[in-house]
């Protein structure tokens, strides 16, 4: 009998598994523990609201905020579009400016640009070189000239970068503006402090770091003032009406549990995973350029570009043996190349080559081995049917 061949996932920016652990509780809470946290005339809600309640601080005591500022989402485009649009609704600026990085999410982008499409705001552009790091001296004359909004992400959820984000808070409390942060690739991965980092708005995607889809939460320092986006019911202080999602709450507050004890040691493991398949790469595949900032990225991040070899060639390749992206899992769809590596002015055949490979903490040793050869062999076999067409 032919052993049927494993398919090995290394896309964790897209996505991870959710952690067994927190299954477990949120199965619990579906199953035994189900009551809705608003309706407390009885133990099944008090015991839903203290569920909540848990939740934010363990949401809270990750990234050093208070429980209070704490709103629960159903992930990190709508605490995004709930942060910008509110903050914009809310702002007595004629016509508000946003200022964003060009290599933000989709999420960011696409609401910065609706908005000013309605003609409700001005976008400003902050500068990022070749490898997509930010240009401080910049960001920093732009905050001068003055905006009503700074966003800038705390890591890219391509090429892995992170970001200054204890800089660039204090330059945006040195100018009193309010600034989002979209945490969605670290929350969980590094070190975050939004109380004393001046981050104003953070945005958190549970399915990130081993919670289930479908989930999120945005911070709100306290102070400031957002319109809501949603209405109905008045929930969570009026900021986002609808009934809470227990099981996904449960789950991202026993995420953050586990991430606040386990972090540190998972992300040093993932590194050196990151750093075997790296070095595996770069000698079996001569021609292997590494993208973005090798001096300051998330663990599990490999960004790649094999110059002469389209990403899509290896993609379709690799579908039943290997799971790896060619970018954000939020734009796979679309045809056109990553405004990423766009931003970053990289040349046609790097930004054509890309690809992105994402380590997380339930990927082995083995799998990092198998994956360096499967790619090496894929790339070996697409040359030589280059060369002979």
């Amino acid at each position: 009998m032919i052993k049927e061949q494993t398919l090995i996932y290394l896309d964790y920016h897209a996505t991870t598994p959710t952690d067994p652990r927190v299954a477990e509780k949120v199965l619990a809470s579906m199953t035994s523990q189900f009551g809705n946290a608003s309706s407390t005339d009885h133990v099944f809600g008090d015991k839903a609201a203290a569920a909540v309640s848990q939740a934010a601080q363990h949401l809270a005591q990750l990234v050093g905020a208070s429980p209070k500022e704490i709103i629960f989402t159903s992930g990190a485009t709508e605490s995004i579009n709930l942060a910008i649009q509110g903050t914009i609704a809310a702002s007595h600026d004629s016509l508000p400016r946003i200022a964003i990085s060009p290599v933000e999410h989709q999420a960011v982008l696409d609401t910065c640009k609706a908005l000013e499409k309605r003609r409700r705001a001005e976008i400003i552009y902050l500068r990022v070189d070749s490898q997509g790091r930010l240009d401080l001296n910049h960001l920093e004359q732009t905050c001068r000239d003055g905006v009503s909004l700074l966003c800038v992400m705390a890591a890219n959820n391509e090429i892995g970068n992170i970001y200054p984000i204890e800089k660039i808070g204090r330059i945006a409390q040195n100018h009193n503006i309010p600034f989002l942060c979209d945490g969605s690739q670290a929350v969980g991965k590094i070190p975050i402090n939004v109380a004393e980092w001046g981050i104003t708005y953070l945005a958190v995607s549970g399915h990130k770091f081993y919670a289930p889809q479908g989930v999120g939460a945005l911070v709100v320092k306290r102070g400031y003032t957002l319109e809501p986006i949603l209405f109905g019911g008045g929930h969570q202080k009026g900021l986002r009406s609808g009934t809470l999602n227990l099981p996904g709450i449960v789950g991202l507050g026993e995420a953050c549990r586990w991430r606040q004890l386990e972090m540190v040691q998972d992300e040093s493991a993932i590194a050196a995973k990151r750093d075997r398949l790296q070095a595996q790469l770069a000698e079996k595949i001569p021609e292997l350029i590494i993208n973005g900032d090798i001096n300051s990225r998330l663990a599990g991040n490999l960004h790649i570009s094999i110059p002469g070899i389209p990403n899509s060639a290896i993609i379709a390749r690799v579908r039943g043996k290997l799971a790896i992206s060619r970018g954000s899992a939020c734009s796979s769809g679309v045809e056109a190349p990553s405004h990423v590596l766009r931003a970053m002015n990289l040349p046609e055949d790097v930004i054509e080559g890309a690809l992105r490979i994402g380590i997380g903490k339930f990927t082995t040793e083995a799998e990092i081995d198998q994956a360096a050869d499967i790619l090496a062999s894929t790339v070996k076999d697409i040359s030589r049917l280059l060369a002979e067409n």
